[in-house]
Order: structure tokens, then C-alpha cells, then sequence
């Protein structure tokens, strides 16, 4: 038992000897911290939000200093972290328009085809398994609300089984366009006048039949453009941001009022 004893204490006094060594010498060889981490830090959102390509704050904090993000790469915290963020670090930035996520459906419960009653988990990524989700239209918001829950801010509600998405709320993370499994959330700046609310690939005769809102690629928005910054690609209309004077021809002339303001 004696000898038990003596094992233990000198085991406990080697361990003890060892953690002082450590412990010095990580003091000793410690490399200095950039103060400038912390003041990154504490100026960052501290959401998580993953917007900025990174798992965390922190870990945009240090690709910071390593150089390899740009100062707005926060999404969340838009011009103004950007602008603090530069001058902590002593270089200079510009200002991108901000941005903010839109969905390319408006079609409602009321104005859509559905081809079966759907009554299983209520995740779309899940119902997107069972033959597209229940809207004929493959291409549509399936309406589950998977967005909504990823999204930190709140900024997204169901409303009439679409995706809607709060402007003043809004950051860009990007959350919502990675989750979605229809494609149907893009980024956009913010106030924009004339937006496509849908994602459709199919040709007019059949969107008729199947959505009251759809483009149908008849191309009057095209014609009437007069900036000719809309184009026809795989059947439906594409606004270039580049060039439009939001003069609201486009949303005038549509037939089907799926170029929208909201």
C-alpha cells in the first residue's frame, strides 16, 4: 500500500512538473496575437451565418488578416463593416450595391396547379424527393418554409405556400439560395424595380395550363425594353441589371403580370 502511495505521488509531481514546463514554455515561444483580430471580432455580427464563405465570425476574422477575404465579404454587415473593417486593417475598399434575396415564384395556392395532396415531412428538401414536390409546375417554390427555418434573421414567411422574403430584414447571407432545392432564390440589388417572379423552364402552352402568373416567353417584355437589357434564355424572361433604368415598361406590358415590383 506504502508503495502504492509513492507511486502516486511521484507520478502527481511528475505531472505537476511537466504542466509548469509546458506552461512556460508556451509563454516563452508564444507568438504574438494581432490585435487586430479582436477589433475584427468585436466588430463582426457574430451571427454565424456562413454568408461570408466560412463557418463562422472567427474564421472569417483570420482569412482576413491572412488576405484572403475582401473586407466586404460580410454580407450581413453590409458598406458600413466594410468600411471599419478597412480601417482597422489600413487598406482601402468600395462600396457594392446591396444586395437582397428574391424568390422567382409567385405561384399561390390559388393561382397554381397541384398534382397530389402532400402530407409528409414538412421540409422541402424532402418533398422535392416525391416527384418534384406537389406543384405541377416542377420548377415552383414548394412552399414548406425549409428557407425560413434556415434563415437567422427571420426574414422569410409563407405566405399562400410561397417563400416571402422581407426586404428591411434581409442581409444576403445567402442562406435560403444554397437550402432551396428548386433554384428558386436569387440575389438581387436591393430596390429593384422589375423582377421575373419565376423560375419556369417549360413553353408557354404548357405554363397556361398549369399557372396563372407564369412567364409564357411570348417576349413582349423584349420588344418593349427600351434599353434591350431582356433576353429569352430556356423560355423565360432575364432582366440585366446592367443598363436597366427601372422605367417599368417591362411590368406594364407583361400579359401574365409575372414581371413584378415585390
Amino acid at each position: 500500500m506504502f508503495n502504492i502511495l509513492i507511486a502516486a505521488v511521484i507520478l502527481g509531481g511528475l505531472g505537476a512538473f511537466f504542466g509548469i514546463v509546458i506552461a512556460v514554455f508556451s509563454k516563452a515561444f508564444a507568438a504574438p496575437q494581432d490585435e487586430r483580430l479582436l477589433q475584427i471580432i468585436e466588430a463582426l455580427p457574430n451571427v454565424n451565418c456562413g454568408g461570408c464563405g466560412y463557418a463562422g465570425c472567427s474564421a472569417f476574422a483570420y482569412s482576413l488578416l491572412d488576405g484572403k477575404s475582401p473586407v466586404n465579404g460580410c454580407p450581413v454587415g453590409g458598406n458600413k463593416l466594410a468600411n471599419e473593417i478597412a480601417k482597422i486593417l489600413g487598406v482601402e475598399t468600395k462600396n457594392d450595391t446591396p444586395m437582397v434575396a428574391k424568390v422567382k415564384c409567385s405561384g399561390h395556392t390559388e393561382n397554381t396547379k397541384t398534382k397530389y395532396l402532400y402530407d409528409g415531412i414538412s421540409d422541402c428538401i424532402s418533398a422535392n424527393k416525391l416527384a418534384g414536390g406537389d406543384r405541377v409546375c416542377t420548377y415552383a417554390c414548394i412552399g414548406l418554409g425549409t428557407c425560413a427555418e434556415r434563415c437567422p434573421f427571420n426574414a422569410i414567411s409563407i405566405v399562400d405556400g410561397v417563400a416571402k422574403i422581407s426586404e428591411e430584414k434581409c442581409t444576403a447571407c445567402k442562406r435560403c439560395v444554397s437550402i432551396c432545392p428548386k433554384n428558386v432564390i436569387e440575389l438581387v440589388p436591393k430596390r429593384t424595380a422589375a423582377f421575373v417572379s419565376c423560375n419556369s423552364q417549360n413553353k408557354g402552352p404548357i405554363v397556361r395550363q398549369i399557372c396563372d402568373v407564369g412567364c409564357i416567353g411570348c417576349g413582349i417584355c423584349v420588344k418593349n425594353c427600351p434599353e434591350k437589357v431582356i433576353t429569352m434564355k430556356d423560355n423565360l424572361a432575364k432582366i440585366s441589371r446592367v443598363g436597366c433604368i427601372n422605367c417599368g415598361e417591362c411590368i406594364e406590358k407583361c400579359p401574365m403580370n409575372t414581371i413584378i415590383t415585390d
